[in-house]
């Protein structure tokens, strides 16, 4: 080591002496100084006392050593220097020399900073040499990176200023080159090696803690024993202890150093600071070289200092020494690019050009290399915010595309690095610069280009998109950066500024296409955003020869590498903001809610900025404004927004309410301190005064009052009136001197004297006055410059007549910009602004929501305007991005906006010609069918667009291979009815046109002909395959939407087509395995469309449908069906559908042939199905169509009598039981086939045995039955059907048919109705009673007639039939219904249905009266009653003919002889009605009392004992008395007493009117029964008879011996009233009639014993002699000669009993 010193020295020092130069007398000095060094050289002398000697001890640090290195880097030889200058830099290079001995000719300093200086000190300008230049640079390099010394602060900014003089003043270009890499790779160690310090006192104090926590116990004598209390309060005051150099120096250094340097660095860091920048400005300059920009690295950093360093607080929160060099640099470098550049145009070589440019490309390397101490450190963020941004602010205009461009790419940097730490610098950028110039039309197109440049690459970030969003639209305090960004790029896309900037069509489209892709990437960013949301269906599909967008790949998600939520590479931030920011939650909703308000605010400002009140009304009325004064006057305060015009105005009103808001609003400000023009500048600089003097004056007497009562103390104005006159004066004054209207300016002693006398009438001091007139002159009272200078977008552009005058007011726009971006800038570099990183979701939404307007516009011009392939294959991209999102968020409105823009594009189903389809057109379906492909399971109702679509495109093919214009149907027809894009006259082949419709067919050919190509027609098929992979509600919006297209292709007038038709029937073959659940959602619309297309006119649609449904039909049988299911039933309803709607017998064959096809290969498959079979047979059954009937009928009985359906798995079809027997019901009414109708009621017979065999299956049965008891399903799934279809068969059919199906019915009944429960009872007679509602209805009376002769007697005896056969069961639920039923049919006026009526009843009681019960028997006496009571015809007696009352009145009632005549008219058509009424009553009276004879005596038996009666009185022998088969002996006494009542009032009733002679012969005239006159002479005998049989049965019957004298007084009575009558008669006839009634009275009572004979003898005895007048006949005399010979013997009279023996 010694020797290679030793070598580097001598050699050196031998080296400058030999040279000639140094032999001149004015290097005396250095001669003596080599000599002196090489004589003392360190192999041959220790190095001298005072030097620190480090344990090594081989170090040169002696200042003899330095001299003459330092005399010769003085000297004006190149050799000499360069010779000295390569020594030094090898001598640091190896670590000879570290320097840290103290410089002896500067205290406070090290040697190796003189050192450094003289190196730097031999750059002399321009003409030193340029070796010596590369010297210079390689040896500051190694001062800088050289780990063996260390420099720091000032020496550091030395070597830093001498390479950047170098760069800028060298005229060699490689040393200029040289320059600038050096100045980047200095900047690079500087930063990396705080950095690295960082890293290791985090490792250090990581070791630290972690040996701590192993050794609690040692801690405190560690700290006793290391640290200094010094030190231990700067460790409780900061997280990051002040760590000394020795611990991170390479360099080996004593430890008094050490402390020293660190108590220097902390004690004295201002002073420090000061003098290491300052302390080379006293050099002095070369001879030859005064560069006013040479020195202004120091001269600049000098006048600003203070700005920066902030005192020695500031400096101390460094904690290295090594954050201090980084930190002054990059202030330097800040400082040094905010150089203003020289007027006029920008010269390429100036050195103020240059130095900003290299000063700015040194900024960005610092910048893009930034670590994690120069990131999140406050003292290099807040250089960031007050030096940076201020200098990009300045920058950020400059009219030099270089500049301009580096500035753009430090925005970007610091948007990437350190968002999270400058909100408010970034909006400004944003709102100031860069969308101002997108947005002003005077910028240039260049600049325009590197702006939208910077954008493309800030749209590529997700991250960065939505934290635009969040932290500036959702920001109350905020401009909507992401808002309006996307308006400029959207107004970009659209080319609308072209020819306004002058550019040539080529920079338009390039703009645009910038324009584009930003669009397009902020979209993507969405849509990487919010990708966790997003199901894919299936895989994207690559369309033939179309690549894939850049940089997707084929299953449609975006690429890799863009930037994701969270770890995105693209997103830097995420590395940093953890370490920086705290975690804060992410709440979606809290912004919408915050984004709302804004929205209410900027809309409140907006009406305030129109009409302040209506703005504060509003604003008021939303709840964002308070009501009182002082909210409103504080609002006027914050709001920068408003209107400075009519915030003047608003204040300046006269109204009450505005002058408190005023007075509020002064009152608000705080003049305390300051003098009279700067608080009149505040009160100022938020409005713009009004031009009414009125209102002027109110304000400045508020503003007078204002600021003496802030300065009460002041002595100058003697009141309010003082302060109120100057400043309208000064007012005054400033419109005076700064307005350039005013010509003739007023002087300073003009202003003097006009304020005279104002200060209570004295004059304020001259040079109070002089001053304000001074301030005002050099400065005018204005508005704050961040209200003065906001730039906004201008709608109303300024039109440029010529480039110069673009450029000219481009510059002075840049010039205003600048100017409020710096004020801006400098007003928020000290502000706080929290920035929230988004992480949720859901932001996405709402930014769409905004977004989405402007983006579909500008994609929908690019689409339409231009030609150009990448610009619309940017729009398509757009636009299936956007698609993407609103499908995500399910936003209806936006997604069907952006599918029918696509649908549009594509030209199938727009109003344009299809020969206009250009390449973007069918890249456009592509796109469409992609679509449809990765978005399906979110397009709801945009199905409908994709689809109808699809279906053009189908046509467009068509079109393609030359089809005839018949079949395209679909095509848009022009108001002639021509298709558009086809020669009119249509109906021929295209490709046999002639001349130029063949031509013109082969350009349609053309345009039309990748359509058909093979990768677009496997992607459409694909779509329809890939249905399968669609969500279960998705799958319904596409079937549905796919049935709508359908019916629209059928609905064609002329050839309908059946594309989707046939796309509808493939899906169902697809879909078929889905879920139940899904299933029955999609057949739902499928089976409404068969519905409809089965009824469509057109056989030809109609026949497909039913054959397509056939098909499907028999695929889904094969499936199966497990029990209680309805999926059968629900699949095959179109077939009863268009079987009931479609009236073409060639369809309604082939639906029967299709179900019979399907019963015969799949019967064993059906289950619910059978419903809808035996449904579409029952429609087929009343067809007139004999084909259709006959094979409906074979089919039914093939199912029901040969089919194992119903033997077999009868449980199975149990649900179409119901079904099928109501479909035989409907082949038995059809009249045209009689002998199908006999068969199908045998097969009805055939379907009970079913129920009859297998009751247990129906029990069993559940389904839809949970709420019948498991015993009731058998009747109500089996014998109801049958016996009610039965029913109804015999109230529809004719005689022959309802004849055999009553038979049936009530064969079933009684073979089968041993199983039937009572309550079932109930519900048949309920059927059962239906066949007399027949009665009910208004037919024919010829119908009437022959029903109620046929089948109402036939019912009604088989009901009495059936009763009789099941009386136990029926008795006790159904007697009561029944009786109810005979007592209505006896009660219609009708004689037929009355008289089988009654002797239903008859045969009902005789056939069960033996079984009756006191109840029953009280029940059908009643009933009895009641129909005798209800049948008496009363009116008999009481009827008069019409007018008779008036024909003995006056005529001053009579009518007119019209009215007359209806009278008479109606009047006769009453009285034939209500005869033929009383007639059928007089019947039923009849048959009444023949019924209760025959049921207390039995038929037949009372005209049995009349003709034996007869024959007694002729003489005859009589036969034995038969035995007693009446009901009699199980009548009550009161049932009989009940009896006879109603016989002996109704011949009471016959009497009266067979006496009633005026009115019989009344009746008579009016043409009551007959010829002769009415009587009721039978009701009366027989009447009469009936109730003396009675009571003389009761009379004998021992067991009502009890009651015989009741009997007795009775009989007397009825038998003496019927005597006294017959002897009033006078008619032959009439006595006539009576002839059997006396024989029976008169044998009866000869029968009796003679006790009982007596009284009865005594009683009639005076009416029979009054009888003997009377010419009788021979067989009543005989009798009347028997009673008298009684009597006598009775009564003693006779002579002997053998005479009387004889007699009788």
């Amino acid at each position: 080591i010694t020797k290679t010193k030793s070598m580097f020295v001598s050699r050196a020092l031998e080296k400058i002496l030999s040279d000639r130069e140094v032999k001149r007398s004015q290097h005396a000095r250095l001669r003596t100084a080599c000599q002196v060094a090489l004589g003392e050289a360190p192999e041959r002398q220790q190095p001298p006392h005072g030097t620190v000697i480090p344990p090594r001890a081989n170090y040169i640090e002696a200042d003899k050593y330095v001299l003459p290195f330092e005399l010769a880097c003085q000297s004006k030889s190149p050799r000499i220097v360069s010779t000295s200058l390569d020594c030094l830099q090898k001598l640091i290079a190896y670590g000879h020399i570290t320097g840290n001995a103290p410089d002896s000719s500067a205290p406070g300093k090290r040697l190796i900073d003189r050192l450094v200086e003289t190196i730097c000190n031999c750059f002399q300008g321009p003409q030193t040499d340029e070796g010596v230049q590369l010297q210079i640079i390689k040896a500051l390099l190694t001062a800088v990176t050289s780990p063996h010394i260390e420099i720091h602060e000032g020496t550091v900014l030395l070597t830093v200023r001498t390479c950047y003089n170098i760069y800028l003043a060298s005229r060699n270009l490689i040393n200029q080159t040289t320059a600038k890499a050096t100045l980047t790779q200095m900047l690079n160690v500087i930063f990396t090696r705080m950095e690295t310090q960082a890293v290791l006192e985090a490792r250090e104090m990581e070791k630290e803690r972690q040996r701590l926590r192993q050794h609690p116990s040692s801690i405190p004598g560690h700290l006793s024993a290391t640290t200094t209390p010094s030190h231990s309060r700067d460790q409780n005051r900061s997280p990051s202890p002040v760590i000394r150099p020795s611990e991170q120096s390479s360099a080996p250094q004593v430890s008094g150093e050490t402390t020293s340097l660190d108590g220097h660095l902390q004690t004295h860091g201002a002073e420090e600071d000061e003098a290491a920048v300052t302390c080379h400005q006293n050099a002095t300059p070369p001879p030859g070289f005064i560069s006013l920009f040479l020195l202004s690295f120091t001269s600049f950093l000098s006048a600003q200092d203070g700005e920066v360093t902030q005192g020695a607080p500031t400096i101390t929160r460094f904690s290295h020494i090594l954050q201090k060099d980084a930190f002054l640099v990059f202030r330097t470098l800040c400082k040094l690019s905010m150089r203003p550049l020289a007027d006029g145009p920008p010269d390429p070589k100036s050195h103020e050009l240059r130095s900003k440019v290299v000063s700015l490309q040194l900024l960005l390397s610092v910048l893009q290399s930034a670590g994690p101490v120069f990131r999140t450190h406050d003292m290099f963020i807040n250089a960031i915010k007050q030096y940076l941004c201020v200098a990009l602010s300045k920058n950020g205009v400059s009219s030099v595309p270089e500049v301009f461009e580096l500035s753009l790419a430090i925005f970007l940097t610091l948007l990437s690095h350190f968002k999270v730490h400058l909100k408010m610098q970034i909006e400004v950028f944003f709102r100031e610069i860069f969308l101002t110039i997108l947005e002003t039309s005077s910028s240039s197109f260049e600049h325009k280009w590197m702006v939208i440049q910077t954008l493309t690459r800030i749209c590529a970030d997700a991250q960065c998109v939505v934290d635009i969003y969040v932290n500036y639209d959702c920001d109350l305090n905020a401009a909507n950066i992401f808002e309006r960004l996307v308006n400029d790029l959207s107004k970009i896309a659209q080319g609308r500024s072209g020819q306004e900037l002058g550019m040539t069509p080529l920079q338009e489209l390039s703009l645009r296409k910038k324009g584009l892709e930003c669009l397009v990437s902020i979209l993507k960013c969405m849509v990487e955003w919010s990708k966790d949301l997003y199901v894919n269906p299936n895989l994207q599909t690559n369309l033939g020869q179309e690549r894939p967008a850049e940089g997707e790949s084929a299953d449609g998600k975006l690429p890799d590498n863009l930037a994701t939520r969270r770890d995105s590479a693209s997103s830097p931030d995420s590395v940093v903001s953890s370490g920086v920011q705290v975690s804060h939650p992410d709440h979606p909703v809290q912004y919408e809610v915050i984004k709302q308000q804004k929205e209410i605010i900027e809309h409140g400002i907006e009406l305030f900025n129109k009409k302040p009140k209506r703005g504060i009304q509003y604003l008021q009325e939303q709840g964002m404004l308070g009501t009182t004064t002082e909210d409103i006057a504080r609002f006027l305060h914050q709001e920068e927004r408003l209107d400075t015009t009519q915030v003047g105005e608003f204040l300046g009103e006269n109204a009450r309410f505005n002058k408190e808001v005023m007075y509020c609003y002064v009152d608000q400000l705080d003049f305390c301190g300051r003098d009279f023009v700067s608080a009149l500048r505040a009160f100022l600089e938020g409005f713009r005064l009004p031009g009414e003097a009125q209102k002027i004056d109110r304000l400045m007497e508020k503003f007078a009052a204002r600021y003496l009562e802030c300065n009460q103390g002041q002595t100058l104005f003697a009141s309010a009136d003082t302060a109120y006159v100057l400043a309208y004066s000064i007012i005054m004054l400033t419109t005076d001197l700064h307005s350039p209207q005013v010509k003739n300016k007023m002087t300073k002693e003009q202003y003097i004297k006009m304020n005279r006398g104002i200060n209570d009438s004295k004059d304020l001091p001259e040079e109070y006055l002089s001053a304000i007139y001074d301030e005002i002159a050099g400065k005018k009272i204005s508005m704050k410059e961040s209200k003065e200078y906001t730039i906004t977008p201008k709608s109303n552009k300024q039109s440029v007549a010529n480039e110069k005058q673009r450029r000219l007011l481009y510059n002075m726009e840049m010039e205003q910009m600048a100017k409020t971006a710096k004020a801006l800038m400098e007003a928020v570099s000290h502000a706080q602004a929290p920035f929230f990183s988004a992480t949720h979701l859901e932001h996405v939404r709402p930014m769409f929501k905004l977004a989405w307007t402007p983006l579909l516009a500008a994609f929908s011009v690019g689409l339409q305007d231009c030609d150009d392939q990448d610009v619309a294959s940017l729009c398509l991209e757009g636009i299936r991005c956007a698609i993407r999102i609103a499908c995500i968020f399910h936003m209806q409105l936006e997604r069907d906006a952006y599918v029918q823009a696509l649908a549009r594009f594509t030209l199938l189903t727009a109003s344009s010609s299809i020969t206009e389809m250009k390449q973007k057109n069918i890249d456009t379906i592509k796109t469409l069918i992609t679509v449809a492909h990765t978005d399906g399971n979110y397009l709801g109702n945009s199905w409908h667009e994709i689809l109808r679509c699809i279906s053009q495109l189908e046509l467009a093919q068509l079109i393609g291979t030359g089809v005839k214009t018949r079949y395209i149907s679909g095509m848009v027809r022009d108001q002639e009815g021509a298709i558009k894009g086809f020669p009119p006259g249509g109906e021929e082949f295209m490709p046999l046109g002639l001349g130029q419709d063949r031509r013109q067919m082969a350009q349609i050919q053309e345009s039309v002909g990748e359509t058909s190509s093979q990768s677009v027609v496997v992607a459409v098929d694909r779509i329809f395959t890939g249905s399968t992979r669609l969500d279960g509600y998705a799958i319904v919006d596409f079937v549905r939407w796919l049935c709508a297209v359908s019916m629209d292709e059928l609905a064609s007038p002329h050839q309908p087509r059946m594309f989707s038709l046939q796309k509808i029937v493939e899906i169902s073959y697809y879909n078929m395995n889905r879920i139940r659940l899904q299933w029955s959602r999609i057949w739902q619309v499928i089976g409404d469309h068969f519905n409809k297309v089965g009824c469509n006119p057109n056989e030809d649609v109609a026949i497909f449908a039913v054959d397509s449904l056939r098909q499907l039909s028999m695929k889904f049988l094969e499936k199966g069906e497990l029990a209680n299911f309805r999926f059968q039933k629900d699949f095959l309803r179109p077939f009863e559908h268009i079987m009931k709607k479609n009236r073409s017998p060639t369809i309604r064959d082939m639906v029967i042939r299709c179900v019979a096809q399907m019963v015969n290969s799949q019967a064993a498959n059906i289950r619910s199905g059978w419903k809808n079979i035996f449904s579409v047979f029952h429609q087929a059954a009343s067809d007139h169509d004999e084909t259709i009937v006959e094979l409906a009928f074979q089919t039914t009985g093939h199912i029901v009598s040969e089919l194992h359906t119903f033997q077999e798995h009868f449980a199975a079809a149990i649900d179409s039981f119901q079904d099928a027997v109501k479909c035989l019901s409907e082949f038995v009414c059809n009249a045209a086939f009689p002998d199908t109708s006999m068969e199908a009621i045998r097969l009805i017979r055939h379907c009970a045995r079913y129920v009859s065999d297998r009751p247990q299956a129906l029990r069993e049965y559940t389904s839809d039955d949970m709420n019948v008891a498991p015993g009731d399903r058998v009747w109500v799934r089996g014998w109801f059907p049958i016996l009610f279809e039965l029913s109804c068969i015999i109230n529809r059919c004719k005689l022959d048919v309802r004849t055999r199906g009553l038979t049936v019915m009530f064969e079933i009944m009684k073979s089968y109705g041993h199983t039937f429960e009572k309550h079932w009872w109930h519900d048949l007679f309920r059927i059962i009673f239906r066949i007399f509602d027949n009665m009910k209805l208004p037919e024919q009376q010829t119908e009437k007639t022959e029903w109620m002769t046929t089948t109402c007697n036939h019912a009604l005896y088989a009901i009495c039939d059936v009763f009789t056969h099941f009386y136990e069961p029926l008795s006790e639920v159904l007697l009561a219904d029944i009786l109810a039923q005979l007592q209505w049919c006896v009660q219609q006026d009708n004689e037929q249905l009355a008289r089988s009526g009654i002797n239903c009843l008859d045969n009902l009681v005789i056939l069960n009266g033996e079984k009756f019960s006191q109840d029953v028997w009280d029940l059908t006496c009643a009933c009895m009653l009641e129909i005798f009571q209800s049948t008496s015809p009363l009116a008999l007696l009481t009827w008069r003919p019409a007018g008779q009352e008036d024909e003995t009145g006056d005529c001053k009632h009579m009518v007119s002889a019209l009215s007359a005549v209806r009278c008479t008219v109606f009047s006769f058509l009453y009285t034939i009605k209500l005869f033929s009424c009383l007639l059928i009553k007089c019947v039923v009276q009849l048959e009444l009392i023949q019924t209760i004879d025959n049921i207390v005596f039995y038929p037949a038996t009372s005209k049995k004992e009349d003709a034996e009666n007869m024959a007694a009185a002729q003489g005859v022998e009589g036969s034995d008395p038969a035995q007693e088969q009446g009901m009699y002996r199980y009548l009550s006494p009161q049932h009989l007493f009940k009896l006879l009542d109603c016989l002996l009032q109704s011949h009471t009733f016959a009497r009266d009117f067979n006496s009633n002679n005026e009115q019989r012969t009344a009746l008579w005239r009016a043409g009551f029964k007959g010829k002769s006159k009415p009587n009721l002479l039978k009701q009366e005998t027989s009447s009469l008879a009936c109730s003396l049989r009675i009571l003389f049965r009761m009379y004998s019957d021992p067991r009502l011996q009890h009651a015989w004298p009741d009997i007795q007084t009775r009989l007397l009575l009825v038998c003496s009233e019927a005597l006294a009558y017959f002897i009033t008669l006078t008619s032959e006839s009439h006595r006539e009639a009576w002839t059997s009634l006396l024989l029976l009275l008169l044998t009866r009572t000869l029968r009796l014993s003679d006790e009982k004979f007596k009284p009865h003898a005594s009683c009639y005895y005076p009416h029979l002699c009054e009888m003997m007048q009377f010419d009788l006949i021979p067989e009543l005399r005989a009798v009347l000669r028997r009673f008298f010979l009684r009597i006598g013997s009775v009564f003693q009279i006779a002579s002997s009993e053998g005479e009387l023996h004889c007699c009788l």
